[in-house]
């Protein structure tokens, strides 16, 4: 009982897991409002080691379309500057000697769209990642149904591991919808 209790356990950790990783990935996509998220998954040269961007430098939104990356050490304004361009975000960043500012483009309606369908992309990759979690689980399950679990219990236990999927899928879908409204705003 409590191994198939634990199986249940699993499934809907691997399928938070995935709901965040959709989190940040979504918030890494441009809506044309300046977000300090837009560069979380930015590494720089720190001395030679790749380090995330918020572990070198203060990120801040100066106004809806700015944001300002003031560096702790001023030798790190060249390697900041570098790893943006690198990451080839569609941002021109411009250096005033202390702080990096950088102005969001307005997008185009074309853009938008693509945005669009790169969030609906993302959730479809989530979704599959849920039901990967959801065919381990109830694999698991048959599998101790085999192993002497009793039946009855183990459908319901199934059940169980499709409910979750459902709930998890239509957070990816108001996840996805959300997104979608915000990039499309003007």
């Amino acid at each position: 009982m409590e191994e198939v209790n634990m199986i249940l356990e699993m499934a809907q950790e691997a399928m938070s897991e995935s709901i965040e990783h959709l989190k940040r990935e979504l918030a890494k996509i441009s809506t044309g409002k300046a977000s300090p998220g837009m560069l979380s998954g930015l590494r720089v040269d720190y001395y030679g080691t790749p380090t995330p961007l918020q572990q070198v430098a203060n990120v801040n939104v100066s106004d809806a379309r700015t944001l300002a990356i003031k560096p702790w050490e001023k030798s790190m304004l060249a390697p900041i500057e570098r790893a943006i361009f690198e990451a080839n975000l569609g941002f021109t960043p411009r250096n005033d000697g202390e702080t990096i500012h950088i102005n969001i483009p307005m997008l185009t309606e074309d853009r938008r769209r693509q945005l669009v369908k790169r969030a609906k992309g993302l959730g479809e990759d989530t979704k599959v990642s849920v039901r990967a979690a959801r065919r381990d689980a109830m694999d698991e399950i048959k599998q101790a149904v085999k192993d002497g679990f009793p039946e009855d219990m183990g459908k319901r236990k199934e059940e169980e591991v499709q409910s979750l999927t459902k709930k998890f899928g239509a957070d990816i879908d108001g996840l996805i919808g959300d997104k979608e409204k915000d990039i499309m705003t003007i």
